[in-house]
C-alpha cells in the first residue's frame, strides 16, 4: 500500500499526533484497568463479608499484609479498601471486564450488558453508558461522586462534565459544593430566537442562574464598581465561577462611539463558544432599558471586534433579583442574543436548614428568659473565680 510522500515538518507533526493519541489511549487504559481491579476487589471482600459474616477488622490486617507481601504496591490502605467495598456495593451488578483490550482499538470500555443494572438507572441511560463513564473518571473522583453525590442521575451529569471539562478533584469539589447541577441552563434569555441551533442550546448550558460569589467579602450597601473591582482582584476564582471557556479580554472596556465614550464593565471571549461575552453587573433587580444598553453594546462589539470566524457576541447581565417575567417580556424582541442571571454573595440557606434555625425573636425571648439570665450570671462569675486564682 503507497504511502503519502510527506516533507520533514509533516512527517513530525504526524508522529507527534500519534504519539499523544498513544499517550491518552495508554492513560485511559490504566485508569479503566485500575478502576476495574478496585472493583473486583471491592466485590471479592463484599461477597466474603456476606458469606463469612466478616465484620470491619479484617480489612487492617488485609491492609498489612498486602503491603508486607507485596512491597511497593500502592493503594491498599485500610481507607482505600473501604472504598473498594464501598465501591462495589455502589455498583453491585455492573462488571468492568477487559477494558484494556477494548479501549486500544476503540477508546472505550469494553462492556457486558446486566439486565439488573438497567433497573437502577435513570431513564434513558444504560448501563454500558454508566461504566464508560466510571472506567476513564480517576479513582479519587469516583471517591468524592460517590460521598457527596446520592443520586445516580446527578452523579451521572458530574461525571459526563468532568470528561468533557477535564475538572480537577479540588474543581469537582467546588462545583459540587456550589450545586453546579441545580444552576445550569436556568438563565432567562432569548437564545432560541436569536442563535441558530445547536449554538443557543451550548450558550444556554454555558450559563448559570445565580452565579455564587460568595469569595467576595464586600457586604450591603456597596456600589457596582466595588463589587466589579472585587471580581477581578479575585479573577481565577471569578472565572472558576463563570465556569469553563472564559479568558478576560478587560474591565471597563473602552468603546468610542461618535465621539461618545462607553465602557463595558467586563468584557470575555468564550473559547468553546467561539464568541465574545459582555457581562454587565447591576445592583438591585433588573430593569427592561438594560436590555437596550445591552444590545446596543453587542451590536458594536460584533461590528469592531468580533472576526469572520467568530460566532456573535452575547450579552449576560447580572442583576441581585433577575425578575424573570420583567425580563422574558423586555428580551422578547430583542434581537441580540442576551441572558439575565442572579447573583448572591453569599450562599443562600436550603429551606430545610433555614426552619430548623431560631429566629431573632426566638433567641430573644430566650436570652430574656430567667434560668437563662441565671446561667450567663454563673458563667461570669466562674470566670472572675478563675481569674482571681
Amino acid at each position: 500500500m503507497s504511502q503519502k510522500l510527506m516533507k520533514y515538518p509533516e512527517l513530525l507533526g504526524e508522529i507527534k499526533q500519534r504519539i499523544r493519541q498513544g499517550q491518552t489511549r495508554a492513560v485511559l487504559s490504566a485508569n479503566a484497568e485500575l478502576i476495574s481491579m478496585y472493583w473486583d476487589i471491592g466485590h471479592l471482600l463484599l461477597g466474603q463479608q456476606k458469606k463469612q459474616g466478616w465484620g470491619a477488622s479484617v480489612i487492617p490486617k488485609l491492609s498489612r499484609d498486602i503491603r508486607n507481601e507485596l512491597s511497593g504496591v500502592k493503594g491498599f490502605a485500610e481507607r482505600n479498601i473501604g472504598y473498594m467495598i464501598r465501591f462495589a456495593r455502589e455498583y453491585d451488578t455492573l462488571i468492568l471486564q477487559q477494558p484494556v483490550a477494548k479501549l486500544q482499538s476503540t477508546g472505550k470500555v469494553s462492556v457486558i450488558k446486566v439486565p439488573q443494572a438497567v433497573a437502577k438507572l435513570p431513564d434513558n441511560y444504560s448501563s454500558e453508558i454508566l461504566q464508560h463513564l466510571v472506567a476513564r473518571i480517576p479513582w479519587g473522583h469516583n471517591i468524592l461522586l460517590m460521598e457527596k453525590i446520592k443520586d445516580l442521575k446527578i452523579r451521572i451529569w458530574y461525571m459526563q462534565k468532568i470528561l468533557e471539562q477535564g475538572w480537577s478533584r479540588a474543581i469537582l469539589f467546588h462545583m459540587v459544593e456550589g450545586r453546579v447541577h441545580e444552576r445550569q441552563g436556568k438563565t432567562v434569555h432569548n437564545f432560541e430566537t436569536s442563535l441558530p441551533s445547536p449554538q443557543s442550546d451550548l450558550v444556554q448550558q454555558a450559563l448559570k442562574d445565580p452565579y455564587i460569589f460568595d469569595f467576595l467579602t464586600i457586604e450591603e450597601p456597596f456600589h457596582e464598581r466595588e463589587l466589579e473591582t472585587s471580581l477581578i482582584r479575585h479573577l481565577e476564582k471569578f472565572l472558576l465561577e463563570l465556569g469553563q471557556g472564559f479568558a478576560f479580554v478587560g474591565r471597563q472596556y473602552h468603546l468610542d462611539i461618535g465621539e461618545e465614550d462607553f465602557y463595558i464593565d467586563l468584557l470575555f471571549y468564550h473559547l468553546k463558544l467561539r464568541c465574545f461575552v459582555v457581562i454587565e453587573l447591576k445592583k438591585g433587580g433588573f430593569k427592561p432599558e438594560y436590555a437596550g444598553k445591552m444590545n446596543f453594546y453587542c451590536n458594536v462589539v460584533d461590528d469592531r471586534l468580533k472576526h469572520a470566524a467568530d460566532n456573535p457576541t452575547i450579552g449576560l447581565i447580572l442583576c441581585q433579583d433577575k425578575k424573570s417575567v420583567l425580563a422574558e417580556y423586555t428580551l422578547r424582541g430583542v434581537v441580540k442574543p442576551i441572558g439575565v442571571s442572579e447573583y448572591e454573595l453569599t450562599r443562600a440557606l436550603p429551606d430545610s436548614l433555614k426552619s430548623a434555625l431560631p429566629s431573632v425573636e426566638d433567641i430573644e425571648r430566650e436570652l430574656g428568659k430567667p434560668e437563662t439570665q441565671l446561667k450567663k450570671y454563673k458563667r461570669k462569675k466562674s470566670v472572675r473565680s478563675l481569674s482571681h486564682d
